[in-house]
C-alpha cells in the first residue's frame, strides 16, 4: 500500500513519486544492492568532485543521503511507538558541513549506507499495519510512518539520479 497524500507536506511528493510499486521494503533491499554497486564504480578521485563551485562533493552527496536516511528512520521509530511530541527538522547543509564526508574514503561511506540501509530494513519489516499507519509531526508537518519509508526510497533515487545527471557518476 502506497502512502495517500494527505500522509505527508507536499514537498515530499517528488520522492514518493519516485517510487513506482507498493513493495517498499523490497524496493529498499533492491536499492541496498544497486546504490552500493553504483558507488563501487566511483573512484576515489570522483569521490571528491563537485560538478560546480559551493555544490556537494559525490561523497558528500552519498553522506547527505546516509544522515537523512538515518533521521527519517528515527522519525519512523518515534511514530511507529505513537510518539507525541512534534520531532525538528534538519538543515541539510549544516549536517554536511558537520559530516566532513571528504576527509572519508569512499568505500567507508558506502559501507556505511549498507549497515545503515541493513539496519533500517530490519526495522521497518518490524512495523504492522498499524504502526506504519502512525502518526507523527516532524518539521511542523503530519507524516505517517509508512510515507517516511517511501521517502528514505525516493530521497536515495533523487540523489544518484543527480549524481548521474549533473556529475556523470
Amino acid at each position: 500500500m502506497r502512502p495517500l497524500e494527505k500522509d505527508y507536506a507536499p514537498s515530499y511528493k517528488v520522492y514518493i513519486d519516485n517510487i513506482k510499486g507498493d513493495d517498499i521494503n523490497g524496493i529498499l533491499r533492491e536499492q541496498l544492492n544497486s546504490i552500493s554497486d553504483f558507488f563501487k564504480t566511483v573512484t576515489e578521485e570522483k569521490g571528491n568532485y563537485s560538478y560546480a563551485e559551493g555544490k556537494w562533493s559525490v561523497k558528500e552527496v552519498l553522506g547527505h543521503v546516509i544522515d537523512t536516511e538515518r533521521v527519517f528512520a528515527y522519525r519512523a521509530l518515534c511514530f511507529a511507538r505513537k510518539e507525541k511530541q512534534s520531532l525538528p527538522g534538519m538543515e541539510q547543509d549544516d549536517y554536511v558541513r558537520g559530516g566532513s564526508f571528504n576527509k572519508r574514503e569512499l568505500k567507508d561511506l558506502v559501507n556505511e549506507f549498507t549497515l545503515v540501509r541493513k539496519a533500517n530494513l530490519a526495522l521497518f519489516n518490524s512495523f504492522s499495519e498499524d504502526e506504519l499507519n502512525s502518526r507523527g509531526i516532524a518539521s511542523n508537518n503530519e507524516v505517517t510512518v509508512r510515507a517516511l519509508i517511501f521517502i528514505i526510497a525516493g530521497h536515495a533515487m533523487h540523489h544518484i539520479a543527480v549524481l548521474r545527471e549533473k556529475y556523470g557518476v
